[in-house]
């Protein structure tokens, strides 16, 4: 049974919950679920408390963002990749077999997991250790505030600091099969004639990218 995983500077005193942190509920029944819904709140805190830390007068709703950033699934997946996670999880036979030590949301939880097993078997500060170890490249690689923003939301502000209305979104059209649908969305606005029209694999999504052909027009046009 071994005590620590290759890339995270910590040994464990009991194995047995890096164990437990490791196994796929398609393993065993004594599985990482319950230590993933730990990792996760202390990875939120300590992540929280460090942005805090670096940016003393950032708002609220920029931190957030920035934490969102930090912790989505993306970025779970990528720390665990880093450091090799997927070979050591046990995974069922149909699980390995379907490619589960690569899965994005395998090796998130898996991290997750093994997060709060070392809280558990350490405390907070050793595990705080480990997240900021583990994590420090995806802080320091974050965009500016502005940047976090998603486009509607961008789009929004801009028009607002300039007194205009805000944009109309319409759905344009939808296609494909209900496991793979496409929305068609349109941007418009209604003090200039300007839209734009993208699509997406959710309207969402397809808001989205209109909204951002809609704000980089106007910003060209004011360049």
């Amino acid at each position: 049974m071994i005590d620590r995983i290759p890339g995270v500077d910590y040994h464990f005193s009991n194995p047995g919950l890096l164990e437990e942190a490791l196994t796929h509920r398609s393993a065993g029944e004594r599985n990482y679920e319950r230590l993933e819904f730990l990792g996760d709140s202390v990875l939120d805190l300590v992540v929280a408390d460090h942005l805090l830390q670096l940016h003393p007068s950032a708002p609220e709703g920029d931190l957030s963002r920035m934490r969102s950033r930090i912790v989505r699934a993306d970025s779970l997946r990528d720390v665990a990749l880093r450091i090799d996670l997927g070979q050591h999880v046990r995974l069922g036979s149909s699980e390995r077999k379907s490619g589960g030590r690569r899965r994005a949301s395998i090796l998130g939880d898996a991290i997750e997991a093994v997060l709060g097993a070392i809280y558990l078997d350490g405390g907070y500060e050793p595990c705080r250790k480990v997240i900021l170890d583990l994590f420090q490249p995806l802080v320091e690689a974050l965009p500016s505030a502005e940047k976090l923003k998603d486009p509607k939301t961008r789009l929004q502000e801009y028009l607002q600091a300039r007194g205009r209305p805000l944009p109309h979104y319409a759905l344009e059209g939808e296609s494909g099969a209900d496991h793979a649908k496409e929305f068609t969305v349109r941007c418009s606005l209604a003090d200039i004639d300007l839209s734009s029209v993208a699509s997406g694999s959710s309207r969402r999504k397809a808001e989205q990218a209109a909204a951002e052909s809609v704000l980089k027009t106007l910003v060209d046009k004011v360049a």
